[in-house]
């Protein structure tokens, strides 16, 4: 039985992410992003529509304009989650941040993961790997969260850390790349 383009996102196997599936995805994505960015603000309130109906909230979220995600369907907030302005969610696989986390401006989150070949990656070959952000987490400013890691309950990632490890619950991490403090 054929896969839907989300099941193989959510594989971690490789795919083009320049099939006209995926290609529509983004446009909806895009749509709901501007949506979001140019909304006036009374109005938008904490979530634009278009942008609610692609991702999974909790109650109380708010997500500061403007914000970008690559497909949305694959971004899920707990309860009261905040992110702040220029929040990045490369969502080609599941994004989970967990009830009662705070990302602070210009965080960015990816899991895509190219191809290493460069006549593959032309061809717009890539891998989705999941980013699970716990409970409770603060992720500073300009942080980046790279393809795969969990950031564990009650972590502290500082301002401007690359993380590219997991991150242990209750730990804080800075630096590039991230370590424990």
């Amino acid at each position: 039985m054929a896969r839907s383009p989300r099941e193989v996102m959510a594989s971690g196997e490789w795919y083009s992410c320049l099939d006209a599936p995926y290609v529509e995805m983004r446009r909806a994505a895009r749509r709901a992003c501007h949506q979001h960015r140019v909304m006036e603000p009374d109005a938008r309130g904490a979530c634009s529509p278009l942008l609610a109906d692609l991702l999974t909230l909790g109650s109380d979220c708010w997500i500061e304009a403007p914000f970008h995600c690559s497909y949305g369907i694959n971004l899920t907030l707990g309860d009261r989650v905040y992110l702040n302005a220029s929040c990045v969610v490369l969502d080609s696989a599941p994004v989970r941040i967990g009830a009662g986390s705070m990302l602070g401006p210009g965080v960015h989150i990816y899991c895509a993961d190219h191809h290493r070949d460069p006549e593959k990656r032309r061809a717009g070959i890539e891998r989705a790997l999941p980013v699970t952000v716990g409970a409770d987490v603060w992720i500073g400013g300009g942080a980046i969260l790279l393809p795969g890691v969990t950031i564990g309950d009650g972590a502290i990632v500082a301002a401007g850390a690359v993380v590219s490890r997991d991150v242990p619950a209750g730990s804080r991490v800075a630096g590039i790349p991230a370590r424990g403090l």
